[in-house]
């Protein structure tokens, strides 16, 4: 089954054109968010009226595929009564205002007067997944369970509509913002996802780039940060987005006297069929109809409320396509490019830039976004994105918290229409009620009103923020207390402040609590236990209660809950019962598999029992979830390099060494990324630099060297080995007056690593080191495969004179001055074939000169000691024989 004009107009948020006349009425009340209309109709009451109670209306779980709705009605009819129910319950949490109508009018079995509360209730727990429990407080979830009921029972369907999976992937969305910890989609419907882009007609361009950024979205919630930056860029090509974070002259102080370069970003959006992209001043199409947030004025009395950016003229030698655009009076932005500038702000690395904006980057995404604003929802979600970037900033910090508050209290008014607000949010990260009240609680314990917190945690029932408070308060008992109450269906009492009023969990709410949600809060009790004043307890006896109580969350949830298995392994790894943590971790991880942590302490189990095979494969699942952990890709190489060991041990030594260079090229890899998120692991580059040479890539062990030293100089010596081998690959190649024989091919060997030796020696190494007598020796060589024989002898007089013969023990011990004395003949013989050769290239001074000065004082100070020895006698015959003429 193709995809239909209908499900694109139903995709893009407008009426359908085409379809079924019945289907396109209700598509249009969809785009016009005339949710009632749609819901309360007879087609609604026909998929779901046929249910006999709420037993069979709400107890399947959300992804049975058996138990849905009666097809009552056409698939297209079904498409736009699922969406109204997501968009519905987006409306009621994301975006207001609240709802006209209540969700008990959809089922006939809900119309009693308890009935309402009862569907709510019994709809939270369905939104439990992969063990991690939904957010209680949401309003109406019952809407999202029979939205994600309907899509299921569309895609189990003979002929599901093709962009279902689409849906799938918004309503996936939604349900992750409910949830603690991200859960993946299925890989299949992931790969349904990709695909469907190729089906998209080329008229609906905003559709593609819509998609890019939604997938952006999707693995930004998964922490595939990489990924999501890539979909935002492909986004931005399918869009024809223009733009580039450059320089120009301006202010941003009100009494900055000269004129600085300052970070703009300029952009231009392609010019739409039938559209006139708005000017500067005005709102829009939609924003001049419609009252915007509030966006409050710095009012500082340094900082000016935004950069002032000096006029410009077009410079006709700049090749930028938008040197055209003035930085003081760009063009507003198509609200889809918003969206996706605002995406691109999510991928923050301020130690990494190459992965994402830093965070002084942002800042120019975002104003671009708010001088323009052309959409509600699209206007809140950059004033939050601005409100976190100034948190930091002592200058801004106060209008940072006083806008977070401004956006929470205008999100149930009706100062804009439902439909506008609910137009883009597929592409926006625009968190929920509870999720800004919670982050507005978070900023407020930052500047130190913790009361205050503790109030809107309380409010929200977000108790494991509220016992953090507490904790902060050091109030550990009333924690507890909250928790033990909160399980036992008592009521909670809190004096902490004065409106935070009694919080009743009667008997009847305490069942319907839910089994995922009721695990949760014995892990927390667990946690309590265990981060209690170690002074007033008995270590051991706590841990033993703390592991009681993460049992207790395991079975109460059913064997669900990833927590509780994570908070014991864990436990048990602190304790040293590797062999006990295993099945534990590995039951976290069979429930939510996103959680990197879980893989990495498995791993470290396994390294523990040396089990490397197993340890092997946990620590590939951590860094898979996980790419940007260093330490997890520094395990992984090491477990490579003890599984070559191992191997070696039981096979014989022919047939190991394939698979022990496969796996040392394992590591070598493993190390090369992690070294990616940990440049400034010294540790990670000295394991790099010794198998890099191990591997044959030498240029890449030159470098690790390079940045050990810069990172360690002071505590780390030079490997001499390595560098010999260093040294010993470039001189392999005959030195034909400094031209190679043969074009350079690889930079790991000859002519094409010399280079990279000699910046190692000149930069690096030796203007940190000059007192190992190996290194100097190292250089000599590499002077003299150049013919750089005066070079060499300087180096070689530099070697002799931090060698054996600088220690005064040559002096007194027979032993040390036997070295010392061969040390002497060794340099006379270095001279002796290197100065007539040195002086034929025009260098300055005696050879002999220098032998005998150097054999005369080292017999002056031994003399006393060692005169009637046979080195003694070796030396006086050296020296009388360069006292003789050449």
């Amino acid at each position: 089954m193709s995809s239909s004009q209908f499900e694109w107009d139903l995709l893009a948020g407008r009426a359908p054109s085409e379809g079924p006349s019945r289907a396109r009425e209700l598509g249009k009340a969809l785009a016009e968010a005339d949710f009632a209309a749609v819901l309360l109709s007879d087609e609604t009451k026909g998929i779901f009226g046929s249910q006999a109670g709420l037993s069979e209306g709400l107890l399947s779980h959300v992804a049975a595929s058996g138990g849905g709705p009666t097809a009552t009605a056409d698939t297209e009819v079904q498409l736009v009564i699922a969406i109204a129910l997501l968009h519905a319950f987006v409306q009621a949490n994301w975006t207001g205002p609240d709802l006209t109508f209540s969700p008990s009018q959809l089922l006939p079995s809900a119309s009693s007067s308890s009935g309402g509360e009862d569907l709510e209730s019994r709809a939270i727990p369905l939104l439990t997944l992969n063990g991690e429990p939904a957010y209680h407080l949401a309003s109406h979830p019952s809407l999202f369970v029979l939205s994600l009921r309907l899509l299921a029972s569309l895609s189990s369907s003979s002929s599901p509509p093709p962009t279902l999976v689409w849906w799938l992937l918004r309503a996936h969305l939604v349900h992750l913002a409910l949830l603690d910890d991200p859960v993946a989609l299925p890989s299949s419907t992931l790969s349904a996802i990709t695909a469907l882009e190729a089906g998209i007609p080329p008229a609906e361009q905003d559709l593609r780039t819509s998609l890019h950024i939604e997938l952006g979205k999707y693995h930004h919630a998964l922490g595939n940060d990489k990924v999501a930056n890539q979909e935002f860029l492909a986004a931005a090509k399918a869009s024809e987005l223009q733009y580039e974070l450059t320089g120009a002259l301006g202010r941003k102080t009100k009494y900055q006297v000269h004129i600085h370069s300052q970070l703009v970003l300029l952009a231009e959006s392609r010019k739409r069929d039938g559209e006139e992209v708005a000017v500067v001043g005005e709102k829009g199409e939609q924003g001049a109809a419609s009252n915007l947030p509030e966006t409050l004025a710095l009012n500082d009395d340094t900082l000016l409320e935004e950069t002032e950016f000096t006029k410009t003229t077009v410079d006709p030698t700049s090749t930028s396509p938008l040197s055209h655009i003035d930085p003081a009076n760009q063009p507003a932005l198509h609200p889809l490019d918003q969206t996706l500038l605002l995406g691109l702000c999510l991928n923050t690395h301020n130690s990494l830039p190459s992965s994402g904006l830093t965070s002084s980057q942002m800042m120019p995404f975002i104003h671009r976004v708010v001088t323009h604003p052309r959409n509600w929802s699209i206007h809140t979600t950059a004033l939050l994105l601005r409100s976190r970037l100034e948190a930091d900033r002592s200058r801004t910090v106060e209008r940072s918290t006083l806008q977070l508050a401004a956006l929470i209290d205008q999100m149930p008014t009706s100062d804009s229409a439902p439909q506008e607000r609910l137009a883009y949010f597929h592409q926006l990260p625009l968190p929920s009620r509870w999720e800004m009240e919670r982050e507005l609680a978070k900023r407020y314990m930052t500047v130190g009103v913790t009361r205050s917190a503790l109030e809107i945690f309380g409010r929200l029932e977000m108790w494991e923020d509220a016992v953090g408070c507490l904790q902060r308060m050091e109030r550990e008992s009333e924690a507890e207390k909250i928790v033990r109450d909160l399980l036992e269906g008592k009521k909670v009492e809190s004096d902490v402040v004065s409106s935070l009023a009694r919080v009743a969990v009667s008997e009847d709410r305490k069942v319907k609590m839910g089994k995922a949600r009721e695990g949760k809060l014995w892990c927390l009790l667990g946690d309590i236990t265990l981060g209690k004043d170690e002074a007033s307890r008995d270590p051991r006896k706590a841990k033993e209660e703390a592991a009681g109580y993460y049992e207790k969350a395991w079975e109460v949830s059913g064997g669900t809950s990833s927590r509780s298995r994570r908070s014991l392994g864990s436990l048990l790894v602190s304790a040293g019962e590797w062999e006990k943590a295993i099945p534990v971790l590995q039951a976290a991880g069979a429930i939510n598999p996103l959680y990197a942590r879980v893989w990495f302490t498995l791993g470290v189990c396994f390294v523990r029992l040396e089990r490397w095979v197993e340890a092997r494969d946990a620590f590939q699942r951590q860094v898979s979830v996980d790419e940007e952990d260093g330490e997890g890709w520094n395990n992984l190489a090491a477990v490579y390099l003890r599984l070559q060991e191992d191997k070696r041990a039981a096979a014989g030594d022919g047939d190991s060494k394939s698979s022990a260079f496969d796996n040392k090229l394992l590591a070598f890899r493993a190390l090369r990324t992690g070294l990616k998120f940990s440049p400034t692991n010294w540790r990670m580059w000295a394991n790099y630099m010794l198998i890099a040479i191990d591997v044959g890539e030498l240029a890449e062990s030159a470098r690790a060297m390079s940045r050990l030293m810069e990172e360690q100089s002071a505590t780390m010596p030079v490997d001499m080995d390595v560098l010999d081998k260093l040294v010993d690959s470039v001189t392999r190649d005959d030195w034909n007056g400094g031209s190679p024989a043969a074009p350079v091919t690889t930079s790991n060997e000859g002519f094409g690593l010399l280079p990279i030796v000699e910046r190692l020696f000149d930069t690096v190494i030796l203007p940190r080191v000059s007192d190992d007598a190996r290194l100097w020796r190292c250089h000599a060589r590499l002077l003299r495969w150049k013919e750089d024989w005066g070079g060499a002898m300087d180096d070689y007089l530099k070697a002799y004179r931090v060698g054996p013969v600088s220690d005064q023990a040559a002096e007194r011990g027979e032993g040390r001055f036997k070295e010392a004395a061969r040390e002497v003949e060794e340099l006379v013989g270095v001279l002796e074939g290197l100065g007539p050769r040195a002086k034929e290239k025009g260098r300055k001074g005696d050879w002999r000169f220098t032998a005998k000065g150097i054999v005369r004082t080292f017999m002056g100070r031994t003399k006393d000691m060692f005169e009637e020895t046979a080195e003694w006698e070796k030396l006086k015959e050296l020296l009388e024989e360069l006292k003789r003429p050449e």
